[in-house]
């Protein structure tokens, strides 16, 4: 699949390093400081693992990966959570995220899923408004005690 020049595709499992730097430049270009980059690095950290679970998708451009998202779906509930959606810095504001948007949205819908949930980072919020998003609550961070996210959520139209 093509977008704006870019290839969407689902990762390889030997991604996962380079899916990890990209993650990490991409958290850190928030302003966030060294000392908080490594009291989340597990937590953000791609493995092999997840990537083989599916759901992973990233958009490549010129050899280069530039973004990548991830959706965690639960056919119980109808509701799918986007654990993973980051942009390379030097792609942002090229569309990448509104491409990798609407592969997963599409994915979402595919798998009768009615619901999208996500940990926002604070920063990022914006974007996620514009993707149709709103906050429900706040969250604990996976990793840094006394920090706390914007739960957002989204709901699906049924895939016609």
């Amino acid at each position: 699949m093509t977008a704006m020049g870019l290839n969407l595709r689902l990762a390889r499992s030997e991604e996962a390093d380079t899916l990890t730097a990209l993650v990490m430049r991409s958290k850190q270009s928030n302003g966030y400081d060294d000392a908080f980059m490594a009291a989340c690095a597990d937590e953000l950290r791609v493995t092999p693992a997840r990537i083989e679970k599916g759901n992973f998708w990233v958009a490549e451009a010129q050899g280069n990966l530039r973004g990548c998202v991830t959706l965690d779906p639960d056919a119980a509930t109808g509701a799918g959570t986007i654990s993973t959606f980051f942009i390379d810095p030097d792609a942002k504001r090229q569309g990448v995220g509104r491409a990798l948007w609407q592969v997963v949205q599409a994915a979402a819908r595919a798998q009768g899923l009615l619901l999208l949930k996500l940990d926002a980072d604070p920063a990022a919020v914006p974007f996620y408004e514009a993707m149709g998003f709103k906050t429900v609550r706040e969250v604990p961070s996976g990793s840094i005690p006394g920090r706390v996210l914007p739960q957002m959520e989204l709901a699906l139209l049924p895939a016609a």
